[in-house]
């Protein structure tokens, strides 16, 4: 229990020296927001937080600006962040409202080029794969990477998942590369098992 008390006093005070400090860099910087002894944090005057949004300890969150593309990096009203998230925006990610993100998520647009190989990959340009968009009320879980693709609405994307496809709105993929399992039949509102194209079975 003493513990308990010692760290939710130590992250309250992180919270407000942040937010003192730090705040008045972002492009949007809403109520109550709290960002919990970051890692790293690039590219601030390009990232929006929107109210209510926490985000815990190790996280690296980084919008990149190159070859003056402006990037843009958005975190909506009530988004729930776990530990050592990983969040780069070269040029477009959105996280909307109330989506719940599990520890050790990787979120991208973006990868390195590998195309020429007499130059080290880590030497050459990162290359735009495509925008990220997650959808409002979605539950991302644990170890997930997401690069380049959009998620539906109110979805779940299961631990250990690698999503690199657009996926549809009310549905539930797992796996590597990520599949269908489910989705929701709205003509009946129940959730139904689906062939890994997302067709109901």
């Amino acid at each position: 229990m003493r513990y308990e008390i010692y760290s939710k006093v130590i992250k309250y005070i992180n919270k407000k020296l942040f937010n003192v400090f730090f705040s008045s860099n972002f492009n949007y910087f809403g109520k109550k927001v709290s960002i919990i002894f970051p890692d790293i944090i690039k590219g601030e005057k390009y990232i929006s937080i929107y109210d209510n949004v926490v985000i815990q300890s190790k996280s690296w969150i980084m919008a990149y600006k190159q070859n003056n593309i402006e990037p843009i990096l958005e975190i909506y009203q009530g988004v729930e962040i776990g530990r050592f998230a990983h969040i780069v925006s070269l040029q477009k990610v959105i996280i909307e409202k109330n989506v719940l993100i599990a520890d050790k998520v990787y979120i991208s647009d973006n990868i390195h080029q590998y195309e020429e190989i007499t130059i080290p990959i880590k030497q050459q340009q990162i290359k735009f794969k495509s925008e990220v968009v997650i959808g409002e009320n979605s539950w991302i879980g644990e170890n997930v990477s997401i690069i380049g693709a959009k998620i539906g609405k109110h979805c779940i994307v299961g631990s250990n998942s690698v999503v690199t496809k657009d996926i549809m709105d009310y549905s539930i993929v797992v796996g590597i590369p990520a599949i269908y399992i489910k989705r929701y039949d709205i003509s009946i509102k129940q959730w139904k098992k689906t062939n890994k194209y997302g067709e109901f079975i």
